[in-house]
């Protein structure tokens, strides 16, 4: 299968990846393409921002949590459009440790057999960015890399000298950004705000995404992209007949999904039903809830103030009722979440409470599911990641966990996903595919749906 492709790499975090994405994904679209986007690693914001320009949602490549083989059949099978653009992560050789290059960006490149473009932030260097741009064509055997944009230009002076440098190089120039900060998109603790949080970024990205693709030579994109190596077709995943429902939280405060995950839960047969924890004052008749991540500490006072839901969804879990939860979601199943000077009441279902802190949680994680639980029937090993500012503290002497992990920090000395009722809790996230975590699921949610 011949899919036109392009990865966007950049030679660290923060050199203005996404912005240029999206741009060139603006770009495409004012030349009648239709583009689907991807998102190398586990990562739930970027991914916003290119679905918001794109109208398209943005599917996840990890090879930490999908395996080559998944990853593969997921580029396949979800590039449904003429162009399929894939942003990277982190610095494009940056990979599981540092002395590997496995689930990095270059190893995406190299398993989709994708075409690269390098950004590089040229805003403190001139002649230097030759030795950037050298340095990381050289570095691997093959590298991949067909092209670079240079971002932050300060003058044209500055543009003549960075590109009489990159001559040496023999690498074509893509694209000459000038600096401007009204091009900065704002960051928090966890990256980028969502775009499901502030609604009023989608019309900057839009405004951002016109502005860059000015500075953006498209046609020799076109070019780069226009013969691209063939792909195995995968089998054709057939969907099953719904057969249960499960109401997903999807708000401001909860939107941190894989989309590969939500369409395993359809493909197993479940009628997904969205709602709001924040505003919504009653629940579909549902046999199970899955709650993701997101940012329950930043709008805690509206989650308090939902009365209704939290006592609902608590009733539910008394009743046995499946509930999965990661991240947020655990946080938000807690008896309270303290953010600063607030402190805000959440669900209750776990005997423990949430404190933020100014230390980062950010780990792949892997181990072993050590407890029958909602999501699998039997103990085995497992692989995925968690990605936070919180911690649980007055963790009750008799809670039950899920997990045991060899990698990563979890809830409490090194034991992840807390088991109550029928309701399973971690900070981790889980990639559905990688196991029949969507069947078991599926299945015990239509077991208490007969109860």
């Amino acid at each position: 299968m011949k899919i036109p492709r392009l990865v966007l790499a950049g030679t660290t975090s923060g050199v203005g990846k996404t912005s240029i994405t999206c741009a060139i994904i603006y770009a495409l679209q004012k030349k009648g393409f239709s583009v689907q986007p991807f998102k190398v690693g586990p990562d739930y914001i970027d991914p916003s921002y290119l679905s918001s320009i794109s109208k398209k949602d943005t599917f996840n490549l990890d090879v930490w949590l999908m395996g080559k083989n998944h990853l593969l059949e997921s580029f396949v099978s979800n590039s449904n459009s003429d162009i399929s653009i894939i942003e990277g992560v982190m610095g494009y050789y940056d990979g599981f440790s540092g002395d590997s290059n496995f689930a990095s960006t270059h190893h995406v490149a190299s398993i989709t057999k994708s075409p690269t473009i390098l950004v590089i932030d040229a805003s403190k260097v001139a002649r230097s960015v030759a030795a950037t741009a050298l340095g990381f064509l050289k570095f691997h055997n093959n590298s991949r890399i067909k092209g670079i944009i240079l971002n932050k230009i300060g003058s044209k002076k500055h543009e003549i000298l960075c590109r009489k440098a990159i001559e040496k190089t023999k690498l074509p120039i893509i694209g000459i950004v000038p600096k401007n900060t009204t091009l900065d998109l704002q960051s928090r603790h966890l990256g980028l705000i969502p775009t499901k949080e502030d609604r009023t970024l989608n019309q900057k990205i839009k405004q951002i995404s016109k502005i860059i693709s000015n500075s953006i030579d498209i046609e020799k994109i076109l070019q780069i992209i226009k013969t691209p190596v063939p792909l195995n077709i995968p089998n054709k995943k057939f969907y099953n007949k719904s057969k249960t429902t499960i109401a997903v939280a999807l708000d401001n405060s909860f939107n941190f999904y894989y989309r590969d995950n939500l369409e395993a839960l359809k493909r197993e047969g479940a009628n997904l039903r969205f709602f709001s924890p924040i505003n919504d004052k009653k629940l579909p008749k549902v046999d199970g809830i899955y709650i993701g991540g997101g940012f329950p500490e930043i709008l805690g006072e509206a989650l308090e103030k939902n009365h209704f839901m939290r006592k609902k969804i608590k009733q539910l879990s008394e009743d046995n009722v499946p509930i999965y939860a990661e991240c947020g979601g655990l946080m938000y199943l807690t008896r309270s979440i303290n953010y600063g000077k607030k402190q805000s009441k959440m669900v209750g279902i776990f005997d423990a409470e949430t404190t933020m802190t100014n230390i980062m949680k950010l780990n792949y994680t892997q181990g072993n599911i050590i407890t029958k639980n909602i999501i699998s029937d039997k103990k085995h090993f497992f692989q995925g990641h968690e990605f936070h500012y919180s911690k649980l503290e007055s963790v009750s002497s008799d809670s039950k966990f899920a997990y045991e992990l060899k990698i990563g920090d979890g809830i409490k000395n090194h034991l992840d996903g807390m088991i109550q009722n029928n309701t399973l809790a971690s900070f981790g996230h889980l990639y559905f595919n990688s196991s029949d975590y969507a069947k078991i699921l599926i299945k015990n949610c239509i077991s208490s749906s007969r109860r």
